[in-house]
């Protein structure tokens, strides 16, 4: 079974993650999304918990995809799930060099993968820190947020 494991913070999911799921799912058996509990570099606004049932929900429909809350590494949690892919999206240059770095610290460690995909060009404007900022000035962000499938 091909597995493949998509992390992040995911605070909140947004249509632009959704399209990374949509596209990498022809290419894997199961695709485990993992929602990192906690990122030094972020504040986030919902527990991973809460975040990891948001996910779930939109994919009750999906045998697929599978949602996990995880603590540790990305490259950790990709071996504990049976990965050898993580993918990632990149909506900029700023992004490809972020992923970039880690994807060759995550095969040094490990030999594990990852598999870049570049945003679709009417979503790469589209960022869970941007849709965060939305909502705490009391904006509707539904188009920003995927739909239950």
């Amino acid at each position: 079974m091909r597995t493949g494991v998509f992390t992040g913070s995911f605070d909140p999911f947004t249509i632009g993650h959704y399209d990374i799921i949509r596209r990498a799912l022809p290419l894997f058996d199961r695709i485990v999304i993992g929602v990192v509990e906690a990122n030094v570099h972020k504040e986030h606004s919902t527990g991973a918990q809460e975040r990891m049932a948001a996910i779930a929900a939109i994919y009750a429909g999906e045998p697929r995809v599978d949602v996990k809350v995880y603590k540790d590494l990305a490259v950790d949690f990709a071996r504990r799930e049976g990965a050898r892919f993580i993918i990632k999206g990149v909506r900029s240059v700023k992004d490809f060099e972020y992923e970039r770095e880690m994807a060759e610290i995550n095969r040094s460690l490990s030999g594990v993968e990852t598999l870049l995909f570049l945003a679709t060009p009417s979503l790469a404007h589209i960022s869970s820190s941007m849709v965060r900022e939305l909502i705490s000035y009391g904006k509707d962000v539904s188009e920003f947020l995927p739909k239950k499938i």
